[in-house]
């Protein structure tokens, strides 16, 4: 029989204090980060369109997940369309000679042909719209449900199409990096790892310091100190990627870049998280999905990443990083 030591229930007892303050479980977390990394880092060493067909991978659980969370509110999605056209948009913009025009172009066409497909109420993955909505509600741990609220068409549109914008285009701004200025490696990791080691800082920052609420009546545990030191994280972060990457004469010329990517995804990362919340609250779910222990759903993991993405590639394009 194993006996329980005062060391070992100081540390049970500091571990659930840092759970219930953070909000999540730690050592699952944790343990899910490193899977991540290990992912993410394998994929782009051996290939950037591994890892372009990793975003891909992943965008799809993405989509999947809203699906399932806005069926819970009887809003439905087209979800094989919006597949298809995420796909298709990610692939040509990795692909296509021209990325910007690619992404646009996808993007115009995927609002249009979701946007029809959502009018006429078409769902293409044969599943019974209540059957999913019941098993969203059992899957979001909400209480008994009652009667699913009904909404025009007009709003099943709106929420496609929005789902459009959130998703495939942000998306698209994480697979653009990666095909200018020849550091493909160098970008995945801004776009990717910064935003998330922001999120590192904002959530030990917060649960060590945090004393002033940032955003209370969204994210109650979001705060001033947690945005600090998403900042300083990402800072951190920038200026380490920055030191692997480039040499002495573009460090002479360009050594404020990483200041302002590490402040500006810091905030923007924040606020990514701080939309997510948002949907969330408008939803009645706590985690977009289950399928990372420790982080929710992929989407809980990165919505900082997604709407850090188009300032973060803007950025390096513009520095010509």
């Amino acid at each position: 029989m194993k006996s329980t030591t005062p060391q070992n229930h100081q540390a049970e007892e500091t571990i659930d204090a840092i759970n219930k303050k953070t909000g999540r479980n730690m050592p699952q977390a944790i343990g899910t980060a490193v899977v991540l990394i290990v992912l993410i880092l394998a994929c782009l060493l051996i290939s950037p369109a591994l890892f372009a067909l990793l975003v891909v991978i992943f965008m799809i659980l993405g989509l999947w997940e809203l699906r399932v969370d806005f069926a819970a509110r009887n809003l439905n999605i087209p979800i094989g369309t919006l597949w298809v056209c995420s796909t298709v948009s990610l692939c040509a913009v990795y692909l296509a000679p021209n990325h910007v025009v690619a992404m646009g172009a996808c993007a115009l066409g995927a609002l249009v042909l979701v946007g029809i497909m959502a009018s006429l109420q078409i769902s293409l993955n044969g599943r019974a719209d209540k059957a999913l909505a019941s098993k969203a509600m059992v899957s979001s741990g909400s209480a008994t449900p009652g009667p699913a609220p009904e909404h025009s068409r007009l709003t099943h549109v709106a929420v496609s199409m929005f789902t459009v914008l959130y998703i495939q285009v942000l998306a698209s701004c994480i697979i653009m990096p990666l095909t200018f200025n020849g550091h493909p490696v160098a970008h995945a990791i801004m776009i990717v790892f910064i935003p998330a080691l922001g999120d590192t800082g904002g959530l030990f920052a917060g649960a060590w310091l945090g004393k002033h609420k940032l955003c209370p009546g969204i994210s109650p545990k979001k705060s001033v100190e947690g945005l600090l030191g998403s900042i300083l994280f990402a800072m951190a972060g920038s200026y380490a990627v920055f030191a692997c990457t480039y040499d002495q004469a573009m460090w002479g010329t360009r050594w404020w870049v990483p200041a302002i990517a590490g402040i500006m995804v810091g905030i923007v990362g924040t606020f990514g998280d701080l939309c997510a919340s948002m949907i969330k609250r408008d939803l009645g779910i706590k985690d977009m999905g289950h399928l990372l222990k420790g982080h929710g759903g992929v989407l809980d993991r990165v919505d900082s990443i997604l709407l850090a993405a188009p300032f973060t590639c803007v950025l390096l394009w513009m520095t010509g990083l």
